[in-house]
């Protein structure tokens, strides 16, 4: 029987494709993987074609093409944006809005047959983009004529274990963001994604890593800073103005964000809680208004760990599904699900949990990447890489671990992550400055066997997608300083052996040769580069970094005794071909 194929595409920032076959995953890729510019999004050809080409398919083989556009869905549902699309023939191309396809990746992905969906983001479509107004509670509809100017905000939403139907939809007017005052939401007044992020360019000079805030929260003081950003009232969080014009000074260089290292870490401690407090309103007025034991959540702010384990212990659900991806770049999950559920109305087919959703490299494409640069390392089969890791890792050396298909979102979670041992008081500064090259407060989670979780940290739920926090318990504190953050907590993944075999016998083996049976574990790339997603990008990235050790796939790449010397002779090499690709580019002109 020919197989159902449904292509989901994301075209705003953090763009995405997904493929799904008779309603599973087969195949995802985040846009920026491919092309190797950060948070790239907008024109979705790469992604796309990375997903045909993985899985050895034409356009015309899908049953269904479900698009987000992020606003301006009309204006962009046609087969050009940003260039010519793959989009063409006789495939139909469905439109979905944006807060319905997170909410679809949400509901797609979980574990429940029944429940109850929230969507928090910064910005969501415009009010007369959205598809799904029709029976919600809508508590402020705009004139006719601001539509266009009014952006969703949250959503909520039940499911009996088929489709979704809205309940509660709150939308926003667009912002002055663009007034340029220092602290003002970027988008729409009124949203809690839109002051974390106005918050965190006011630190960090721009929206790369918003996440960032959360990481600079523990190393501010409370009291500072006492005022509230937020009014909660009538189930609704506004945005509250009058407490911006007491800042005036952000960040304009990383040198200045130094200088007044406290300032900063006093405001972003003071927008964490505050987040926290209108998050736990709102998730607390949506279970008034239709109570359910089980909530699937997405958006933006659902990658908020910390806030997120407050949503866990104090929220009124008793159990909460986190999408993995919960950002735009799973947007791409929820248009294929929509797709596949509600276009072409077929079952849920139950998910396995897994987010290890890129291709395969075989060992003919490893060998290659090795052999290219045979003359800077050295390099050898093993038929036991997670052994060969756990030696290294043992010794107090860095590892790079490169195995199989490459995880969906922003977590690296096993398959490409830097490794190391959780014991060294010295590592975490190492890898900031000579491995990451990032900010020095930041910190690194652990992945930990599952079943000992509960040894190290004060946890009692699983953590699989890094998206929980977790205080790590007094008598362990000083035996793993380097996976601690200033205020103890731990963002935590936990390993299971059906979610990643290869992964958990590494972490096991770490457990027999050193008595912890947890590592630490950060992205296989470097501040302002995506995840390394093929063979040569890891090998670039190992090259290019302190990185002693990368183990790919089923082989071992180390740097010789003479590396530096091998990399000054490679580096002049590089740029002779630079500068003899200029000199013709100059001549051909």
């Amino acid at each position: 029987m020919k197989p159902i194929y449904v292509l989901g595409t994301g075209l705003s920032h953090d763009g995405s494709a997904c493929l799904l076959k008779d309603g599973k995953v087969r195949v995802a890729i985040e846009k920026e993987r491919v092309t190797r510019q950060k948070h790239d999004g907008g024109n979705d050809s790469a992604a796309i074609q990375y997903l045909l080409d993985a899985e050895g398919i034409k356009i015309s083989d899908l049953a269904l093409i479900v698009q987000n556009t992020y606003s301006g869905m009309l204006a962009f549902a046609d087969e050009w944006w940003e260039g010519p699309r793959l989009l063409g023939g006789d495939v139909p191309v469905v439109t979905v809005s944006h807060h319905l396809a997170h909410a679809y990746s949400a509901f797609g992905m979980c574990p429940f047959d029944d429940a109850a969906v929230l969507v928090i983001d910064g910005c969501g479509n415009s009010f007369d983009d959205c598809i799904d107004l029709d029976g919600a509670v809508i508590p402020e509809i705009p004139h006719w004529e601001m539509t266009s100017l009014w952006n969703e905000k949250d959503s909520y939403y039940r499911t009996d274990g088929t489709g979704l139907a809205p309940l509660f939809k709150d939308f926003s007017p667009w912002g002055i963001g663009s007034k340029g005052y220092p602290m003002h939401p970027p988008t729409t007044r009124h949203s809690i994604g839109g002051l974390y992020g106005a918050a965190s360019k006011y630190v960090f000079r721009g929206l790369e890593d918003p996440g960032k805030l959360m990481g600079l929260a523990p190393y501010g003081r409370p009291g500072v800073f006492d005022f509230e950003a937020f009014d909660l009232r009538d189930g609704r969080v506004f945005v509250r103005y009058d407490w911006m014009k007491n800042f005036q000074t952000p960040a304009h260089s990383h040198e200045d964000f130094k200088a007044r290292f406290q300032y900063y870490a006093d405001l972003a401690f003071c927008i964490q809680r505050e987040v926290e407090r209108a998050l736990l309103y709102v998730v607390k007025a949506r279970h008034a208004s239709y109570p359910h034991a089980n909530l699937c959540y997405s958006g933006g702010v659902a990658l908020n760990a910390v806030a997120n384990r407050r949503l866990l212990r104090e929220g009124p659900f008793e159990r909460v599904y986190i999408q993995p991806a919960a950002g735009d770049n799973g947007i791409a999950l929820g248009c294929a699900y929509y797709g596949w559920l509600e276009v072409l109305k077929k079952s849920k087919v139950r998910h396995t949990g897994s987010v290890y959703f890129g291709k395969q490299y075989g060992s003919a494409e490893v060998e290659t990447a090795l052999n290219r640069y045979a003359e800077l390392v050295q390099f050898s089969h093993c038929d036991k890489p997670a052994a060969e890791a756990v030696s290294h890792l043992a010794e107090g050396r860095v590892v790079g671990w490169f195995q199989g298909g490459s995880e969906f979102g922003p977590r690296a979670l096993g398959n490409r992550s830097i490794l190391a041992d959780p014991r060294l008081p010295h590592i975490r500064d190492h890898i900031n400055a000579k491995v990451k090259f990032r900010e020095d407060f930041r910190p690194f989670a652990p992945s930990v066997l599952a079943e000992d979780c509960a040894t190290y940290f004060d946890c009692d739920y699983d953590s699989p997608h890094m998206l929980l926090t977790a205080p790590v318990r007094p008598e362990w504190r000083a035996v793993i300083p380097a996976v601690m953050h200033r205020d103890h907590s731990a963002r935590i993944q936990t390993v299971t052996r059906d979610s990643n075999p290869l992964y958990y016998a590494l972490l096991a083996a770490f457990k027999e040769k050193t008595g912890i049976g947890l590592l630490l574990n950060t992205s296989l790339n470097r501040r302002g580069m995506p995840i390394v997603e093929t063979p040569d990008d890891a090998m670039m990235l190992f090259i290019y970094s302190a990185i002693d050790v990368l183990v790919m796939e089923e082989y071992v790449v180390c740097k010789p005794p003479d590396f530096e010397a091998r990399m000054a002779k490679f580096s002049a090499l590089v740029a002779q071909h630079t500068a003899r690709r200029t000199f013709q580019k100059v001549l051909n002109a």
